[in-house]
């Protein structure tokens, strides 16, 4: 308003001017005197306009934006499916009696590595033991008849039927005593791998019977993950492909690859098996949860840019970069083509290239040639 009091401070000299000459017909006055003032109210208005238009350049300086950008660079990209599995041992046994009896005895405790073969525990054998004492008597007498009678025989002396009679007998108990000696060995729960104890589930005392685990042995050098992936993706994985294998409880991953891909569906949950072997860690136990990631798409020299930073006009994906304009920064929509996208990052297959800077904060509510700054 104090611009426009001063550009009227000439108006009005003009007018008391006129209107103090006291000559013409005052019509005429009046008709000049509204002429003047069109005329100085016109160019008042430009004034006026030539000012703001002024003082708007100098307010484009003060509204200039504040953003943030990252230069556009070729980056490796990968797409992954996410599956969870679990880590299993490819021996883990069950070790149960083999015959029926009560526990006696038991030589190991839950931790103790134990080799293949190695008696865990001892199923009650007094019978056996017994019964094998009787046989050997028998048997220790049954060999003396023979070699006797083998002597005699062999200087023509007495029948060759009571020389077959001794033979049979002696090698009917030496049979007696192998199968008793076979029935003992059962009485002996072992290892049927070398391992470590995992639990020891029998107590001195109880009655053993066969299929009924009394012991748990697992072998932790020889792991593996095993997981059932969606049917949808049956047609993707195979034997060697790469994944990547995620441990939350122990904080790691580990680079490997597929070693067996099903080549079945199953009909009840729709899903195929896949394993992945792992070497012997003592960090990894049976049953720890995985997390897989499967990679099932690789683009070396990729252009990829947050997902957060992508726009959409009528459904067409776009984003603000910075660019140069007469010295000073201006923000610049380019339209893009996406590609695949992964864990809020995607790959740009058109509309973006090296060297581009991408406005990654401030550029909501930015148009085009809109100043910007860094």
């Amino acid at each position: 308003m104090t611009k426009r009091y001063f550009f009227l401070i000439p108006v009005i000299t003009i007018i008391l001017a006129s209107c103090g000459g006291g000559g013409g017909n005052k019509a005429d006055q009046l008709q000049k005197l509204k002429q003047d003032k069109v005329k100085y109210n016109e160019d008042i208005d430009k004034k006026i306009a030539a000012l703001e238009k002024e003082v708007g350049k100098n307010d484009s300086v003060v509204k200039m934006k504040d953003v943030t950008v990252t230069e556009v660079r070729d980056t490796l990209f990968e797409h992954y499916i996410d599956v969870q599995g679990s880590v299993d041992a490819r021996e883990n046994v069950n070790v149960s009696a083999r015959v029926p009896g009560v526990i006696t005895n038991i030589f190991v405790k839950e931790g103790q590595a134990v080799s293949q073969g190695q008696t865990l525990a001892q199923v009650d054998d007094q019978v056996l033991k017994a019964n094998m004492a009787e046989l050997r008597t028998q048997l220790d007498l049954a060999n003396t008849l023979f070699e006797k009678q083998k002597n005699l025989w062999s200087q023509k002396i007495g029948s060759e039927l009571q020389y077959l009679n001794a033979k049979n007998q002696k090698e009917g108990l030496e049979r007696k005593v192998a199968t008793l000696q076979d029935q003992q060995a059962q009485t002996r729960i072992i290892a049927p791998i070398s391992g470590t104890v995992d639990a020891v589930i029998a107590k001195v005392g109880d009655n053993a019977t066969p299929g009924t685990a009394a012991f748990r042995v697992v072998n932790a050098n020889n792991l593996k993950v095993t997981a059932n992936v969606a049917e949808a993706y049956a047609g993707l994985l195979k034997a060697g492909d790469a994944v990547i294998l995620s441990f939350p409880d122990i904080n790691r991953e580990i680079r490997s690859s597929i070693g067996f891909a099903s080549r079945t569906i199953d009909p009840l949950s729709r899903t195929i098996k896949i394993e992945v072997p792992l070497k012997g860690d003592n960090a990894l136990r049976p049953n720890m949860i995985v997390h897989i990631k499967v990679i099932d798409y690789t683009s070396k020299n990729a252009v990829v840019i947050p997902v957060s930073v992508i726009q959409y006009s009528a459904g067409k994906p776009y984003v603000i970069v910075a660019q140069g304009a007469n010295g000073k920064l201006v923000a610049q929509r380019k339209a893009i083509e996406l590609g695949r996208t992964y864990n809020d990052k995607a790959e740009i297959k058109d509309g973006l290239g090296k060297g581009d800077k991408i406005i990654t904060t401030g550029f909501q509510g930015l148009n085009d040639n809109d100043l910007i700054k860094l």
